[in-house]
């Protein structure tokens, strides 16, 4: 039974030479060689690149072809399941070994089963039909899988037997599905589309059917195996092909830490399977080394600009402008690049450099290494400048999963150990709108996450400041403002006074993690889903009347003096270990933020901002609606440095 989420879409990967039709093989060829050999090079140019990324040896693709072609499902032919019976300990033996029985990888619960090579003659690496294909049992995305467990005739029973799982009954019951959700990490295999919408792109997660899933782990392994996807039918496989000949009676092993070599981060990734305690290594997170920013820097292909004089215009200049939202007289619509003062574009401008070069006089609406404050993995090494390695208390608590992964590990059992909330949020480096953001207490859950797509994993906010709604009832809320940076050296910068709020639709609980409406406050992108909006000038006489120790005047001071601190951080050091002081740039950008519940030293209860993200060239069709004054103040004041009759306050 396969439940898939309908969005298994990878378009063709071209561009790549492929093989030749000369290089077909006669297998692939068939009664009619001219167009086998077609058949053959299309083949070989569609998904030659992916199946090279994931290291498939080219003998193997023309019985590849031949099989997905026809659906040849044959590994039953040379590989068999057994089911091996643990011998109950006797209480011999001394206790390291037992601990080390006990620690086994064993998916799928106390029963152990492996895949054993039955064919008589064993298997040849060297023979080009040594490749199969595995069918997939499950494809989800993760925040559809509790619904499928309920809703898919099926499923449920089926992913419950796979993993090990007690099922009584016919109807899926609450606590079966929480220990399928639970289990699927042993299971959870991952591919991402590359190319598409946002949405299109967030990782696709499958369990393989009984066959694959009872291939167990092993640290040299005999086999590999990788996610593929078939363009003409629309359908993912897995592959499974050997990395050396094997005999009969020989298992078929996989490695689940697959390409990486740091054995403690190897300890880490084997966690779900074999447990480990982590509580002595140091959880402590201080500032990447220089070299870590210089490597964004060259990942990203920005070039840095060349020193440049800032440019003086008179007081009756008229900017050109690509924008057409402002009404100011000094500001005029051009339609062509060419000819603009200013250049406000919503993509990453990336060859400073040559502008600098070329056109040292145009002003733009981005920094040079701005990505320090955008990236949430940037976002949480540049704070740690105001924090230390623990990082400031206007940020939750946050790990790089790429870098960090051992000290997240640690941190999460010490936290465990104490008997602490340990409730997280998994979210990708540089996606917005809260896709592929996750929730979870499981440490399985977010060690697996890692696979997916480069994230990192903050504390969830276990005590928010939550906001009573007439019509639902308490509910989680965040605020969004627009800061305008005017420089870096000195650092000029600006919020603007009117803030935006969003709220949940359900009343907040730790429980449901994975209901949207409770947990997460961003509503505007599904047209099905309620939207609740309050201007901020009601907002704030609501929340007083809420809150009545807490003016928000003074809560806004706190939230103020951790923007001035971020920034005065990011802009500290020179480019790329912080913003880059070109004088033709300024930004707008958006700092989503909560407010969380925290005891001072004295035990005075406060709230305490908590940075979410800060977000580039926010989406301001919102803020032009309902302030038609908005690009005009926000222009005046980073361009014609004119903030005085402005919607503005000066932070620094």
């Amino acid at each position: 039974m396969e439940a898939d989420a309908g969005s298994e879409r990878r378009p063709a990967e071209r561009g790549s030479p492929g093989l030749t039709p000369e290089a077909a093989p006669s297998s692939a060829q068939g009664p009619h060689p001219e167009e086998g050999a077609r058949a053959w090079a299309e083949f070989a140019a569609l998904h030659g690149p992916a199946l090279r990324a994931s290291g498939v040896p080219e003998r193997y693709w023309g019985r590849l072809l031949h099989k997905l072609e026809h659906e040849v499902f044959d590994a039953g032919e040379m590989f068999g399941i057994m089911q091996v019976e643990e011998v109950e300990d006797d209480g011999s033996g001394d206790e390291a070994a037992r601990e080390v029985r006990r620690k086994k990888p064993n998916p799928g619960g106390e029963l152990c089963y492996k895949v054993i090579v039955t064919h008589e003659n064993g298997l040849r690496a060297a023979d080009p039909n040594s490749i199969f294909l595995i069918d997939h049992a499950w494809t989800c995305r993760v925040e559809h899988a509790r619904q499928q467990l309920r809703q898919v005739p099926g499923l449920l029973h089926r992913m419950a037997n796979l993993m090990g799982v007690e099922f009584h009954g016919e109807l899926p019951s609450p606590e079966a599905v929480d220990l399928v959700l639970e289990e699927m990490w042993k299971f959870n295999q991952t591919y991402q589309l590359a190319h598409g919408t946002a949405e299109e792109k967030v990782p696709v997660w499958y369990v393989m059917d009984e066959f694959g899933s009872r291939i167990q782990h092993a640290d040299v392994p005999s086999f590999a195996t990788a996610p593929f996807f078939y363009m003409p039918q629309q359908v993912a496989y897995t592959l499974l092909w050997p990395l050396r000949d094997l005999d009969t009676g020989e298992e078929v092993t996989r490695d689940f830490a697959y390409g990486e070599a740091d054995p403690l981060i190897r300890k880490c990734m084997l966690l779900p399977w074999a447990p480990a305690d982590m509580l002595d290594l140091s959880s402590s997170t201080p500032e990447p080394p220089d070299e870590h920013y210089q490597a964004i820097l060259e990942e990203n292909k920005e070039k840095l600009p060349l020193a440049i004089s800032p440019v003086t215009h008179s007081q009756d200049h008229i900017f050109k402008c690509v924008l057409s939202h402002l009404t100011h007289p000094r500001f005029a619509f051009t339609p062509s690049e060419a000819d603009a003062d200013i250049l406000y574009s919503f993509s990453h401008f990336k060859d400073y450099r040559r502008l600098s070069q070329e056109r040292p006089g145009v002003l733009l609406n981005q920094f040079p290494c701005e990505n320090l404050l955008t990236v949430k993995d940037c976002l949480a090494s540049v704070a740690r400048r105001a924090g230390g390695p623990e990082g400031p208390a206007w940020l939750p608590r946050t790990f790089n999963l790429r870098t960090e992964l051992p000290q997240f590990v640690s941190y999460f059992q010490q936290r465990e150990r104490r008997g602490e909330d340990n409730h997280w949020i998994c979210k990708p480096w540089n996606l917005a709108r809260s896709l592929d953001t996750h929730i979870t207490k499981s440490l399985h859950s977010v060690i697996r996450h890692r696979e997916s797509s480069p994230k990192v994993v903050s504390k969830y906010i276990e005590s928010p400041v939550l906001f009573l709604r007439e019509d639902v009832g308490r509910v989680k809320f965040d605020v969004r403002y627009i800061v305008l940076l005017r420089s870096v050296k000195p650092l000029r910068l600006f919020v603007y006074d009117v803030f935006w709020l969003r709220f949940s639709n359900r009343p907040f609980a730790l429980n449901d993690l994975d209901d949207y409406e409770k947990h997460f406050t961003v509503m505007n992108y599904d047209p099905g889903v309620v939207l609740k909006q309050v201007h901020y000038d009601e907002f704030i006489p609501e929340f007083e009347k809420q809150y009545p120790e807490f003016p928000w005047k003074s809560v806004q001071a706190e939230i103020f003096q951790a923007f001035t601190e971020l920034f005065q951080v990011a802009c500290a050091k020179p480019p790329p270990l912080g913003l880059c002081d070109y004088p033709s740039s300024r930004a707008v950008y958006a700092i989503d933020l909560m407010l969380k519940w925290d005891n001072r030293p004295d035990g005075k209860r406060v709230m305490q901002p908590q940075i979410l993200e800060v977000n580039f060239n926010p989406d301001c069709e919102r803020a032009c609606r309902y302030h038609p004054t908005f690009f005009n103040d926000v222009f005046s004041t980073l361009y014609l440095d004119e903030p005085s009759n402005c919607h503005v306050t000066r932070l620094v």
